[in-house]
């Protein structure tokens, strides 16, 4: 799996937050947002992201947040219908991986012994899944990790 460093920068999100167990319901939420971009003609240039907030291994998994945001502009007015948030930018490591179950799973447990031995340390911020329109029409998507 290759991996290239980026500086990412801060964005402004309008997200959608779901609560529970990591898994399906991730998808249900992620779809929700991409219906309101749609209906607010976001998509065509999109970068979304998806954000687990929590470590299932150290949280309740029916306390674990999953935010999914769609990069917006500064001018961009928002409604009571979507929530606002900013995207910590920064130095990630970024990893581009098929959009599938089975490769993201794969990525997840391959990403920590690649970073170590690439000498890179993991910053405190969330791991995010980065989509963009052609990333998806391909397959693909991009697990964007924090590094010091």
């Amino acid at each position: 799996m290759n991996m290239k460093v980026e500086i990412l920068p801060n964005y402004r999100l309008a997200y959608m937050r779901r609560v529970g167990p990591y898994g399906p319901g991730n998808n249900e939420v992620m779809a929700r947002l991409k219906t309101w971009a749609l209906e607010n003609n976001l998509m065509s240039s999109a970068i979304l992201f998806g954000i687990p907030q929590d470590n299932p291994q150290v949280t309740q998994p029916e306390k674990c947040r999953y935010d999914v945001g769609i990069v917006i502009t500064k001018a961009y007015q928002l409604d009571d219908s979507i929530a606002e948030q900013t995207f910590s930018g920064g130095k990630y490591a970024i990893y581009l991986v098929k959009h599938t179950e089975e490769s993201l799973q794969q990525a997840w447990s391959e990403i920590f012994p690649l970073l170590q031995n690439s000498g890179h340390q993991i910053d405190k911020k969330p791991i995010v899944e980065r989509y963009s329109a052609e990333m998806l029409a391909h397959g693909y998507c991009e697990l964007c990790v924090p590094i010091l």
